[in-house]
């Protein structure tokens, strides 16, 4: 952005000025404590934004248009205009059959793609029966214990024709090999498949704990992936790398984008090693995102990210595909931000955070439901989280022009420091030797810990407002109608995972378990082998079993 000195210094007077009476003469009247502008962003926030903040600013270089290297106003040229986000709401609970039955549902009111959400047995690879997975059943998602669960979880939904999103990771091999053979048994081959695997094992190790094996098998099974989807199923994402996850834990906003972009950096790097060509496999690659309450900081996040993304990928890594240097992503409106205090606040907060994602350029985005801090949501709770995506596309008139907070002085200042602080974090990171040692170090693990406490700290002082929860509160009971799944779920489970073990054919199952401990211990591609024990209907337990007597299991390291 060009100024010529004069109108510069002009400027700055001005804005000196400024502080110096108006401002100062208002902060005079204001009461003590409100005073001192408190910040509740990663990076501070000025009072007042000029071309001054944006010194050296070049529109072309650091801005672009819109479909545009470095994409810092959106990866298409028609902005969302041209094409709708997709509206892809998160759900799974209890059996397949009441999980088929609301996705069903969903599909019925406007949803465009499913997203699965598993439940913590599945997650962690063990069969709904498992001693280790006792009452844990259906609770945050549905049980999937094996290709017949898969079956009747996707009964009537057409998987040639709307694309699938799981959230797995560990296990997020097996689930897929599930997910091939049930749409193969329904005529629609792999090539066909359209959707998103999470698969995001390093998000694991430091924030959500889902974790089975040491990080270089699991990378393994990862770039394994990557590598099969990329000969096989040219419509799939193989890899969500996710961020969600790691803001949950506790991180701030920088840290969240800082630590994403890292683990995703590091997959390019293994599947690179593998000896893949980057222009295959990286306009397959996807991200996902956290949206939280700071409405600018959230936007200028994602216009960050894009802008980094594409410049590793063109500089560091020298992609020549434009679409190599895309970043596309999903994003989720805040778990942790929602209160079970004044519930219906909730509506309030993810329609902010939905329209934050919209205006930081989303593909695809999931709405939180406003009973989610009391239970699995309810169908009239979901409907609602579903209506308000719906009222942002058809009635706030955002979706008009493309990009329409692009050249904000405030945007755009705030999107620089973003970048800034995200390079010092891959400094850091670079001199502590890389993803996975900083994993081993604890690196990742403790900033997360110090900025959620910091943030606790603040809640507890009363020096930031949760609205409902420790301000503006009111003794009122909770008064939404809370989901209840059916009562003999857990039975029926465990009936069928009975009769399945009794009725199928045991030889074909464990000359496929063999096969897999083979090209395990053979360091061969997985996913041939894997996709056969589904269709011999071996168990998700028995499957990662074998890998564990391979693979071995991780323990955390504990660091002082």
């Amino acid at each position: 952005m060009a100024f010529d000195k004069k109108k510069l210094e002009k400027l700055y007077q001005a804005r000196q000025h400024w502080q110096s009476t108006t401002l100062n003469h208002t902060l005079e009247r204001m009461p003590e404590s409100q005073r001192e502008f408190i910040t509740t962003s990663s990076v501070p926030v000025e009072r007042l934004y000029t071309p001054l903040d944006l010194d050296n600013f070049d529109y072309l270089a650091d801005l672009g248009f819109p479909g545009e290297y470095p994409f810092t106003r959106g990866i298409h040229a028609t902005g969302h205009r041209g094409k709708r986000w997709t509206m892809r709401m998160f759900a799974g609970f209890g059996t397949a059959e009441e999980t088929n039955a609301r996705y069903h549902y969903l599909l019925e009111q406007g949803n465009m793609g499913l997203s699965v959400a598993f439940d913590l047995p599945t997650l962690m690879g063990y069969d709904t029966d498992a001693p280790e997975a006792l009452g844990e059943f259906g609770k945050c998602g549905v049980a999937i214990s094996s290709l017949q669960d898969m079956e009747i979880l996707f009964k009537g939904i057409p998987l040639g024709e709307v694309s699938t999103s799981m959230t797995i990771n560990s296990p997020a091999a097996t689930i897929w090999a599930f997910y091939i053979a049930a749409a193969e048994k329904l005529g629609v081959p792999m090539e066909n498949l359209r959707g998103t695997l999470q698969n995001d094992i390093l998000k694991e190790y430091s924030a959500q704990k889902e974790y089975i094996f040491p990080p270089e098998p699991s990378m393994r099974l990862v770039t394994d992936t990557i590598e099969f989807g990329t000969q096989r199923l040219p419509q799939w994402n193989t890899i969500s790398i996710s961020g969600y996850h790691i803001r949950e834990a506790g991180s701030t906003a920088v840290q969240e984008l800082a630590f994403t972009l890292a683990d995703g950096l590091e997959y390019v790097r293994w599947a690179l090693q593998r000896g893949l060509d980057i222009d295959d496999f990286a306009p397959r690659l996807s991200f996902f995102f956290n949206i939280h309450n700071d409405f600018f900081e959230e936007i200028t996040k994602l216009r960050a990210a894009r802008r980094i993304w594409a410049r590793e990928m063109r500089e560091t890594f020298g992609a020549k595909n434009p679409r190599s240097w895309l970043m596309r992503f999903h994003t989720q409106t805040a778990g942790v931000s929602l209160t079970a205090q004044q519930p219906e606040n909730n509506i309030v907060r993810v329609a902010l955070q939905g329209l934050a994602a919209v205006l930081g350029g989303t593909q695809s985005l999931h709405t939180n439901s406003m009973d989610e801090a009391l239970a699995l949501p309810s169908e009239h709770a979901v409907t609602v989280a579903l209506r308000t995506q719906q009222i942002i596309a058809e009635e706030s008139g955002v979706i008009n022009t493309i990009d329409p907070l692009g050249g904000s002085y405030f945007v755009e200042a705030l999107t620089n420091q973003m970048e800034a602080a995200v390079y010092d974090y891959f400094r850091r990171l670079e001199e502590i030797g890389g993803v996975l040692p900083a994993i081993e170090h604890g690196f990742f693990q403790q900033e997360i810990a110090d900025a959620s406490y910091q943030h606790q700290r603040e809640i507890d002082s009363g020096q930031r407002t949760i609205v409902g929860m420790n301000g503006y509160t009111d003794n009122e009971p909770v008064r939404i109608p809370i989901l209840e799944m059916d009562p003999q779920g857990y039975e029926r489970q465990v009936a069928r995972l009975e009769t399945l073990r009794a009725q199928r054919d045991h030889t074909q199952v464990s000359e496929a378990l063999n096969q897999l401990r083979q090209a395990c211990e053979a360091d061969e591609n997985v996913m041939p082998y894997l996709i056969d024990a589904a269709k011999a209907y071996a168990t998700l337990g028995e499957i990662t079993q074998v890998m564990r007597e391979v693979f071995g299991i991780y323990r955390e390291p504990v660091h002082i």
